[in-house]
């Protein structure tokens, strides 16, 4: 049994203290690759790649999610070295290709999600 658990039947009360660690300490890399990856899960799902994709399909919040994440990957490239930018680049590219291939009426090169930050994409 955890010291957190109280034995008399009372609701127990997490240590929070011990459950997280002071933002303090988490490297600045460690934050941008973060929500640089919550930003490529969330993309993902609204392009409609997660199980059972299609009931989760919303291409504009997808160009949302991708054109935030191309800002952040670019804003972000020299300061977290190419060890950490290139996987990036690489799910954002991958992003922006799923983006165009779901698209009724695609984008002209240079107009899709993020493209205003990352150029042209192509196949």
């Amino acid at each position: 049994m955890s010291d957190a658990t109280p034995t008399n039947g009372e609701n127990p009360t997490p240590d929070f203290d011990t459950m997280t660690r002071d933002i303090a300490d988490v490297p600045a890399v460690e934050v941008i690759t973060t929500v640089a990856v919550h930003l490529m899960s969330a993309a993902a799902v609204n392009l409609g790649l997660a199980e059972d994709g299609e009931r989760h399909k919303d291409l504009d919040e997808a160009r949302k999610l991708i054109t935030a994440l191309a800002g952040l990957v670019t804003a972000s490239a020299t300061e977290v070295s190419n060890f950490h930018a290139a996987p990036l680049r690489d799910g954002l590219k991958s992003l922006q290709l799923a983006f165009r291939e779901a698209s009724v009426v695609p984008d002209e090169p240079g107009q899709g999600p993020g493209e205003k930050f990352t150029g042209p994409v192509y196949a």
